[in-house]
């Protein structure tokens, strides 16, 4: 009888499985679907492209053209969404926490993405809530100084600079758009590279760090093209560039690792992303449109090389990317024990 009646016990509980498992392959049948036919009719509604900067900066002006080409390609209006505040993570964290079905995207900067996570320490997004579709516009910085302070100093070149800063220590002042910033951090690397003590000037914004450097308030920065024109009518000495090569546009000037600096290599690039868990073909689609809609628009091309190099890659490619960037700079945001609140 026990026999029976664990073989009874068997029956049913076989039985209760395959009824458990014939609901789910019924659920499965009538879901798939509908997420196959959701991911086909993308888009059946407007996009938004949320860029967490202000109207009319660098990272707003490569989303409009993004926006203008890929509204062109899917056939719906693709709306720019400025939601700034907090060196970006006003912005960024809503898309994180926006649904993953292809209708909101991110056009953002590399320090939004790879610093900020790890250096914030309440942050309301990380990393991996994100999707890379590609990086768009790349763009090294300039490293400048105050002219008439640089011919009072007989700081001619970077490794002049770097001379004054040992034997000046905490005296050289640099100036960033803000704690944290990319421009900050890079200046942080190249102290610690050149084993020599700097003294950092915060602003709010970098053009607020650019005007000081003009009136001789701060001696140098790592400043972005829009310094080209201060440098051309000398308002700005430029020592060197912060990528592996020289700028076509600064023939002249040599790149900081050429001045002696060994394993310089830093560049600030804005990309195109979505949150996590958007559907594949959904990214496909956008890449494809982005991509083919910016390279094969002359004007667009125009616009955005007047920004910094066009640098339109495999959705993975750039996912590797910013894993790399985020592994070299968590190194150096720890060893300097760097936090904000």
């Amino acid at each position: 009888m026990r026999q029976g009646h664990f073989a009874g016990n068997r029956r049913k509980t076989i039985a209760r499985t395959g009824k458990i498992a014939f609901a789910l392959a019924i659920c499965a049948m009538t879901t798939l679907p509908g997420i196959a036919a959701a991911q086909a009719a993308w888009p059946s509604k407007p996009v938004r492209i949320v860029v967490p900067f202000p109207p009319g900066s660098f990272t707003d002006l490569v989303a409009r053209v993004v926006s203008e080409n890929l509204s062109k390609s899917i056939g719906q209006p693709v709306i720019v969404d400025n939601k700034s505040g907090a060196n970006g993570v006003v912005g960024v964290g809503e898309v994180a926490r926006s649904a993953a079905d292809g209708y909101t995207l991110l056009v953002t900067n590399s320090s939004s993405i790879t610093i900020n996570p790890q250096l914030y320490k309440s942050i309301s997004y990380k990393v991996s809530d994100f999707v890379p579709i590609t990086s768009l516009v790349e763009s090294p910085f300039i490293l400048v100084v105050n002219p008439e302070w640089a011919q009072k100093n007989k700081v001619g070149s970077t490794k002049d600079l770097l001379e004054y800063a040992k034997k000046n220590p905490g005296q050289l002042t640099y100036g960033s758009a803000g704690p944290g910033n990319i421009a900050h951090l890079g200046f942080t690397m190249l102290s610690k590279k050149s084993n020599v003590q700097t003294m950092h000037v915060p602003y709010k914004g970098a053009s607020m760090a650019q005007t000081a450097i003009i009136s001789g308030e701060i001696n140098a920065a790592f400043d972005t093209w829009a310094a080209l024109p201060h440098i051309q009518s000398g308002k700005l000495k430029a020592l060197a560039v912060s990528s592996n090569n020289r700028m076509q546009q600064l023939p002249d000037v040599p790149t900081v690792e050429q001045e002696g600096v060994p394993d310089f290599n830093l560049t600030f690039w804005i990309g195109l992303l979505a949150p996590a868990g958007t559907p594949p073909q959904i990214i496909r689609r956008i890449h494809q449109a982005t991509s083919q809609g910016i390279l094969e628009n002359p004007k667009s091309k125009t616009v955005l090389s007047a920004q910094g190099e066009i640098v339109i890659v495999e959705p993975d490619v750039f996912s590797q990317r910013i894993n790399r960037e985020v592994s070299g700079w968590r190194s150096l945001i720890k060893s300097e024990n760097l936090t904000l609140d």
